[in-house]
C-alpha cells in the first residue's frame, strides 16, 4: 500500500475545503489495488455498519478508515496506466493507480469524508453523481467550489443520506478528464435491507461502470476529441476478453449494477435468464413497476441494476447488444469487400507485400481466427475463444458462469462449461431433406393464393 500523507485543518468543513497544514489529524492512507486489472474478493465490513459488500468487475474496492465517527477514504488522482486486454496496455488518468477508481462503499446514514489529492498536470474536481449532499460538496468545479489545483488536497464531508447505485467523476475538464478515464463507482448499501422499499437483499452483487476510448493502433493515448467512433468499447476500461466471467453459485440470486460514462447507450442483454430492473440512480424500483427482460438500456449518465434468479447451469452470454460494441477494435473507414473475388489483386499484392491477407469477401468471421501483423499496443478484431472455437466478440462482452457448489465467497473463474450429454446443438447427418420452395406468383404474375393468408369476405372490394 502506498502512503500518502497531508494533513487537515479547520473545523468542521460546509463545503470542499483544502487541507492545510495546520491539521486535525493525518490524511488516511491511500491504497493502491495490488493488481487492479483483477476482480478483486469482496471487502467485508470490520467496523461501523455491516453489509453485503459488492464486487467490481475487474476491480476494487477502497478500504475506508473510521475517525470519530467518520468513515474516512482517500483518492489520488493521478496518471494511470492502464491494461485494457492482455499485452494492451494504455496511458490513462484515475484514482488511486487504476481507472476507473476504486468502489467507494458506505451505508445509509455514514457520516462519509473524502480527501482528494490532485497529481494531474492540471485541476480537477470530484462531482458525487446521483448523491443528495450540501451544494457546496457536489463538485462542480467554479459553481459550487474552486477546482482543485495541481499539488493540493480538497476535503468532502456529507452523510450518506439515501441508498443505492451511484457514480463519481470530475466536474472540471470533463471532456478531456473522463476520456481519459476518471470515474468510479460508488454503492450506499441500505441501513436497514428488510425495512428498505424495493431493496431485496441477494447472494451475489456485481457492478462495472462502462466507458470507451479512441486509441490509435500503435498509440497508448485516448483521442480526447472523439464524439462517437470509438474504437475500444469497454467495461470498467477492460475489453473482452481481458474482462473478468461472472461466476455465481445455482440458485443464488443476482444483482449487477451497471453504470453508463460513454457517449451512446449500450443496450445491455442477458442469455438463459429474464431479469428486472430493480433499481437505477434515482433509487429502488417499486417492485409492482417492474417487468421481465433479457435486455435493458442504459443512456449516457444513467444507472441501472438488474436482479434475476440463476436458475439455469451453464456459460451464459452477457454484453452489449450494439453488434460494433462487441467487436473491438473498430475500423470505421474499413470498406465492405463481401462479394468481390480479388484474388488475382492479392497475389500482386503478395508480391510487394509478402504478410498481405485478403479481409472481409466472405464476411468478416475469418477475424475471430486471423492472426495478422498487428502495431504493437494494439489489439485485433473479434478475439477470444471459447471451448468450441473463436468467440467472434470483443469488447463489452463477458459470461455469466452458473454452476452448482461454488463457496460463498468464491469468485474465481471455473472454467468452461461441461454440457450434459444430448444437450449440445449438433449437425443433422441423416437423409438429406432437400427442401423445394414453393412458386410465390402465377407465370402471368399474378398472386398464387395462399393458404395462410387470409380470405376477403365475399362482396368486399
Amino acid at each position: 500500500m502506498t502512503n500518502r500523507r497531508h494533513f487537515l485543518g479547520g473545523a468542521a468543513l460546509a463545503s470542499a475545503a483544502v487541507v492545510a497544514k495546520s491539521a486535525m489529524g493525518a490524511v488516511p492512507d491511500a491504497p493502491v489495488a495490488p493488481d487492479p486489472s483483477t476482480m478483486a474478493p469482496p471487502l467485508r465490513p470490520n467496523s461501523g455498519r455491516p453489509y453485503q459488500p459488492v464486487v467490481t468487475l475487474n476491480g476494487w474496492t477502497l478500504p475506508p478508515r473510521m475517525k470519530n465517527g467518520w468513515k474516512e477514504f482517500h483518492l489520488i488522482a493521478e496518471p494511470v496506466k492502464r491494461e485494457l486486454a492482455p499485452g494492451t496496455v494504455a496511458q490513462l488518468w484515475g484514482y488511486n493507480g487504476s481507472s476507473p477508481g476504486p468502489t467507494i462503499e458506505v451505508v445509509e446514514g455514514d457520516k462519509v469524508r473524502l480527501f482528494v489529492t490532485n497529481k494531474l498536470p492540471e485541476h480537477t474536481s470530484i462531482h458525487w453523481h446521483g448523491q443528495r449532499l450540501p451544494a457546496g460538496m457536489d463538485g462542480v468545479g467554479g459553481l459550487t467550489q474552486p477546482q482543485i489545483p495541481v499539488g493540493k488536497t480538497y476535503v468532502y464531508e456529507f452523510e450518506a443520506r439515501r441508498n443505492g447505485t451511484f457514480m463519481y467523476h470530475p466536474h472540471a475538464d470533463e471532456m478531456v478528464q473522463m476520456a481519459m478515464g476518471m470515474m468510479g463507482f460508488w454503492v450506499t448499501h441500505p441501513k436497514d435491507p428488510l425495512k428498505t422499499p424495493g431493496y431485496t437483499p441477494v447472494d451475489r452483487d456485481f457492478c462495472f461502470l462502462l466507458n470507451a476510448f479512441d486509441i490509435e493502433p500503435g498509440s497508448a493515448t485516448p483521442k480526447i476529441m472523439t464524439m462517437l467512433d470509438f474504437n475500444l468499447w469497454c467495461w470498467n476500461s477492460r475489453v473482452f476478453p481481458g474482462i473478468d466471467s461472472l461466476p455465481v453459485r445455482l440458485g443464488d440470486r443476482v444483482r449487477i449494477r451497471v453504470g453508463n460514462l460513454t457517449m451512446t447507450n449500450h443496450p445491455i442483454h442477458l442469455h438463459g435468464h429474464e431479469f428486472v430492473v430493480a433499481g437505477t440512480d434515482g433509487g429502488w424500483t417499486p417492485p409492482g413497476s417492474r417487468w421481465p427482460e433479457v435486455t435493458t438500456d442504459i443512456a449516457v449518465g444513467q444507472m441501472r441494476s438488474i436482479e434475476f434468479v440463476a436458475t439455469e447451469p451453464g456459460d451464459w452470454a452477457f454484453h452489449c447488444h450494439k453488434s460494433h460494441h462487441t467487436m473491438n477494435a473498430m475500423g470505421h473507414d474499413v470498406p465492405t469487400m463481401i462479394g468481390v473475388d480479388h484474388r488475382d489483386l492479392v497475389r500482386k499484392i503478395q508480391a510487394l507485400v509478402p504478410d498481405y491477407m485478403v479481409m472481409g469477401e466472405r464476411g468478416m468471421a475469418d477475424m475471430g481466427e486471423m492472426e495478422m501483423p498487428l502495431p504493437d499496443n494494439t489489439m485485433p478484431m473479434m478475439t477470444g475463444r471459447g471451448p468450441m472455437g473463436p468467440l467472434e466478440m470483443g469488447g463489452m462482452f463477458t459470461t455469466v458462469k452458473v454452476r452448482e457448489g461454488l463457496g460463498r465467497d468464491d469468485y474465481r473463474d471455473p472454467g468452461w462449461y461441461t454440457h450434459p450429454k444430448g444437450t449440445i446443438a449438433y449437425e443433422w447427418t441423416g437423409e438429406s431433406l432437400n427442401p423445394q420452395r414453393a412458386p410465390t406468383s402465377n407465370t402471368d404474375g399474378s398472386e398464387l393464393h395462399a393458404p395462410w393468408r387470409a380470405r376477403k369476405p365475399k362482396g368486399s372490394h
